[in-house]
């Protein structure tokens, strides 16, 4: 019977589910503890793709084990991304396979070369030997019982969903905590409908928006509300603006005392002349740099993206916002940005131009030959990129945001060098332990970011403009190994905002170092740059917490609790 000959892969492949779901790492919640909603859409979800893939098989045994394959590529998928990136496996991660078919390098060497390779050769025998020795359900029962009894599960399956109601569950928007409480399956579920239900900020929530007193409306060329009348027409005094999202900078010394301390020499100086220097709250830890990027440059905090905030440039490419480029462009500023790497990736050929970018310098201006140092284009040929543009002068001053790629990942494709390792680790014995090994690689770079660093304030210096240079990484970098062995770091990212009026000059006060969250950083740089903002002087002296509290920096969300998403969820058991 054509019951018999479902009942036992669909019970096998079930049972299976639940046992590949526990190999996550951290493990989830025992599912007898979840609660009755977040095991029905487990259930829900077996019964509905075993019917959905049993009837385009025909073969219920080779749906159990494309199935179950299917689900240990996305396990695997989510303990890699959990030990590199602190944050599990979620729905929007899926359009990350297209990614990684499209930009290998930068996706599959964390999940393992030799494993991806095995597993699709291990993939294409199955589907093979299943072809060949199962027989299809048509031949044995034929297509019209086929259909009914496939159907049927297919309609429980998504009855049982429906009837859970997955968009009345409870998510944190903390993927973590999500996966833990609610597991593979129903997790995915509930950031899928909040993706789906989701809206993106309103132009109003960022600090670039013209504001309602200016009666503003045009949603595709934003002026700043920093920006006044009279500042369409820049004067000769209005500054160059280099803004640095460097790659993975952070400041390792105070994690690790084995580094050499004279490693960011350039670094020392520039936050020792800095108008204001300190550390960067930043939404990403290892990648994931878009988190960080649309922050500094909307002014909107993460939170304030609900379930859009894992990758706000899909929204951004259809729902332009205000942003730091938008304000110096209303302000009479030439605006480019510079990223040396495709333009496509993450869609940032759209994005910049709905963002205010006049230009977009990507990989096409770099010479791969020459310009290259590891795996990318390197630090060294993009300052001197920066000063070929500011030598480019068209009468207008300029304002260039650089997205760098020297130091990205996976380090551990790159092999350490000796004489590189004795500046940088200079206590270390070689051969390098295996928790120095990625480290050395990525000392290595970073040295090359802070030389970067020096080429570029000294080009800001060169001009008759004065010129102000803002400074800060993305996120902190994968180590594992070295996390290991050492510790974690906090997390956070040093930032620094420098101008050449100040440079080698007395403070005329005390420096204070300030904490600021990545959507703060932009709306303090502007007002460094143009002078002439509202309560300017509450900016420059108040701490990051009270720019918030009095209104001057206008994010609407600065930890993640201040939001909730709309709708908001609530438990269905």
């Amino acid at each position: 019977m054509l019951e018999v000959s479902l009942l036992w892969p669909l019970v096998t492949g079930l049972i299976a589910t639940f046992a590949i779901e526990a190999l996550l790492r951290p493990a989830p919640t025992p599912f007898w503890q979840r609660g009755m909603a977040a095991t029905a859409m487990h259930v829900g979800s077996w019964l509905l793709l075993f019917g959905l893939f049993t009837l385009v098989l025909q073969r219920p045994w080779f749906a159990v084990v494309f199935l179950l394959s299917l689900q240990l590529v996305i396990v695997q998928s989510s303990n890699t991304k959990s030990s590199t990136l602190n944050e599990p496996f979620i729905c929007h991660d899926f359009e990350y396979f297209w990614d990684a078919l499209r930009h290998p390098r930068l996706y599959v060497p964390f999940f393992g070369v030799t494993l991806a390779i095995l597993a699709s050769c291990v993939g294409a025998a199955a589907i093979g030997a299943f072809l060949i020795w199962e027989p299809s359900l048509v031949s044995r029962h034929g297509a019209g019982a086929l259909f009914v009894a496939t159907l049927s599960l297919i309609a429980v399956g998504s009855a049982l969903i429906v009837a859970v109601k997955p968009w009345r569950t409870s998510i944190t928007l903390h993927p973590a905590q999500d996966m833990h409480a609610l597991g593979l399956f129903a997790s995915l579920w509930a950031y899928g409908v909040a993706l789906m239900r989701a809206r993106p900020p309103r132009p109003e929530q960022s600090p670039y928006y013209p504001g309602a007193d200016q009666g503003a409306d045009n949603q595709t060329d934003h002026a700043s509300a920093k920006v006044n009348a009279q500042t369409n027409t820049p004067s000769a005094d209005s500054p160059n603006v280099v803004l640095v999202q460097s790659e993975s900078f952070f400041d390792p010394r105070s994690w690790c005392d084995e580094i050499a301390p004279s490693i960011l020499a350039a670094f020392d100086t520039l936050r020792a002349q800095a108008d204001i220097a300190g550390t960067l709250s930043v939404p990403a830890w290892g990648a994931n740099t878009v988190r960080t990027e649309c922050a500094v440059l909307t002014g909107i905090a993460p939170s304030a993206w609900g379930a859009l905030q894992f990758n706000p440039y899909r929204t951004l490419a259809r729902h332009p916002l205000p942003s730091i480029a938008s304000a110096f462009k209303a302000a009479g500023y030439r605006t480019v940005c510079v990223h040396p790497y495709p333009e496509t990736f993450y869609l940032r050929h759209r994005v910049m131009p709905a963002l205010g970018f006049e230009q977009f310098v990507d990989l096409q201006a770099f010479d791969a030959a020459t310009d290259r140092h590891g795996q990318y284009i390197g630090d060294a040929a993009v300052a001197r990129k920066v000063g070929r543009l500011l030598e480019d002068d068209d009468n207008r001053p300029l304002f260039v945001f650089i997205i760098t790629m020297e130091n990205h990942g996976p380090l551990h494709l790159e092999a350490p060098q000796a004489e590189a390792a004795q500046q940088t680790l200079p206590k270390a014995h070689w051969p390098l332990a295996e928790h120095q090994r990625d480290l050395a690689v990525y000392l290595h770079h970073l040295r090359e970011a802070d030389r970067m660093m020096a080429e570029v304030t000294k080009a800001l210096s060169s001009r008759s403009r004065p010129g102000l240079l803002g400074w800060y990484g993305d996120h902190v970098p994968i180590l594992p190994a070295a996390y290991a062995h050492y510790g974690a770091p906090a997390g956070t990212t040093p930032y620094v905002i420098w101008s050449t009026q100040h440079k080698g000059t007395e403070r005329s006060r005390p420096f204070t170092t300030q904490q600021l969250s990545a959507q703060e950083l932009g709306a303090v740089l502007l007002e460094r740059a143009l002078g002439d903002v509202p309560n300017a002087a509450m900016m420059r002296d108040a701490p990051a917490s009270d720019l918030m509290k009095s209104g001057v920096i206008k994010s609407n969300a600065i930890t993640n609790d201040a939001f909730k998403a709309e709708p908001e969820f609530q438990e269905q058991e």
